[in-house]
């Protein structure tokens, strides 16, 4: 009798970082786009630029990490749940950084299922009970990336996921605070719209940020790349593709 083997998962080294950290926080950041760089149209659609296997790769992130972070952008264009509904895990503790207070208060990012939510917020008014709110009061530099980070951290989050967008995963790139960056590219070309990363000007292309990246195919013909943006920083313009 033949012993059956049980299925290589051909995605499981992309993950694998995640699983084994400890220690530091460790923070790992998402963008899907287009072939020309592109996360939504002029309009704002982004839903289905990378299809279901881009989907289900972010739903089975937000199973493996302790908090999903998003700015108030994407909760006012989306209305993200930030649960895990395609995958199998528990869903991720809740954060949103809304220094205004935009937020519909009937987001569904704040329905209550037992997950911590979390908002950064200078406006105190009209949040659910349950809500943590954090502010200036807590830490005068609070929405500085690295702050906000030793806050989650300090709330038992060590494992963070900055969803988007892009003007939120450009700040902390440029912070100095992802580890690993996630980048989903779909087989489509908008051609206009909105650009995935709008980092610091550089005056020199040795000034780039030049990551160890791992291409995987996904089954729709998606290319996710997997960017070790700590070896960009400590490799410089050394650090080449693996």
């Amino acid at each position: 009798m033949n012993r059956r083997e049980t299925p290589v998962d051909p995605l499981a080294a992309l993950y694998e970082p995640i699983h084994r950290h400890c220690g530091a926080p460790f923070v790992i950041a998402q963008l899907g786009q287009s072939l020309d760089g592109r996360i939504a149209t002029p309009t704002g659609k982004s839903r289905d630029i990378n299809g279901c296997s881009g989907m289900d790769h972010l739903h089975r992130l937000r199973a493996i990490v302790d908090v999903v972070v998003v700015g108030v952008g994407t909760v006012l264009a989306d209305d993200p749940q930030l649960t895990t509904r395609r995958v199998p895990g528990r869903s991720p503790a809740r954060a949103v950084i809304d220094r205004a207070g935009r937020s519909s208060r009937d987001s569904k990012w704040l329905q209550a299922d037992g997950c911590d939510r979390i908002v950064f917020s200078e406006n105190a008014e009209g949040w659910p009970n349950a809500v943590e709110r954090i502010s200036t009061e807590h830490d005068p530099d609070i929405f500085e990336p690295a702050r906000l980070i030793a806050a989650l951290a300090a709330r038992g989050h060590r494992t963070v996921l900055v969803e988007g967008g892009a003007s939120t995963v450009s700040r902390f790139i440029d912070a100095g605070m992802v580890d690993r960056l996630h980048i989903c590219l779909s087989p489509i070309i908008l051609g206009s719209g909105q650009a995935g990363l709008n980092l610091r000007p550089i005056d020199e292309l040795g000034d780039a940020l030049r990551p160890t990246a791992r291409p995987y195919l996904l089954d729709d013909g998606n290319i996710l790349y997997d960017c070790d943006l700590r070896s960009a920083a400590e490799g410089g313009r050394d650090a080449g593709l693996g």
